[in-house]
């Protein structure tokens, strides 16, 4: 048995990974979100499912939620994503669990090279040093973490994707879709080991460009 604390669960890729989550009948949640409203709670399975109502950003609703899992998911956003990162990471310090999946940005090393990479960066602005602030937060820790900087993101219902791993090896393509995204992350969690202390570029082959396609 697997359990899994989502935090942002209400989150687009979240709710992808959610179901394939569960396509294992040996995978547990725990469902961690500031807004319970955002979820259909007529799809929530009551039995392996839980959902716990707080902000990431705040010690004392974080602890009880991840105490027994043995992954961590954070599918976080926000201006305080700095904040909430250093709380996950004490946190998890604090219950003993190692394994986390972090969502970050492509972009927070300045990794994405040549016209695409001056539009993205004028584009996230700001976003790109919050983000970049809290990336230096996992990655300073002694979690086993994995950071995945996906590339734009598309709704697109397919599975397509390459990996440049390290922080500032150049990054390739525009754009990923979020089913992507959703299973590599479930890839993780099948296999824990895999990716350990690893920084990842996600983007789907052969979409260089000036910026992503459908922009």
């Amino acid at each position: 048995m697997t359990k899994i604390a989502v935090l942002g669960a209400s989150g687009q890729i979240a709710k992808l990974a959610e179901d394939l989550f569960l396509k294992d009948k040996d995978n547990e949640l725990v469902l961690f979100l500031r807004h319970p409203n955002k979820l259909d709670q007529n799809k929530i399975d009551k039995n392996r499912e839980k959902v716990v109502v707080g902000d990431a950003s705040k010690l004392d609703k974080l602890l009880p939620a991840i105490k027994d899992v043995d992954i961590v998911y954070a599918n976080l956003a926000g201006g305080n994503i700095e904040d909430q990162a250093k709380t996950v990471v004490k946190a998890m310090d604090e219950v003993g669990v190692k394994r986390l999946i972090w969502i970050s940005s492509l972009g927070v090393y300045d990794e994405v090279p040549g016209k695409f990479g001056e539009w993205n960066k004028n584009t996230l602005g700001s976003y790109l040093t919050t983000y970049r602030a809290a990336a230096d937060q996992i990655t300073a820790s002694d979690l086993d973490y994995t950071v995945i900087r996906p590339a734009w993101l598309t709704n697109k219902n397919e599975v397509d994707y390459e990996i440049t791993r390290g922080a500032h090896t150049p990054f390739k393509g525009t754009e990923v879709s979020r089913l992507s995204v959703a299973s590599y992350i479930n890839d993780l969690v099948e296999d824990p080991s895999k990716d350990v202390r690893e920084n990842v570029g996600l983007n789907k082959p052969n979409t260089d460009g000036d910026k992503p396609a459908w922009y």
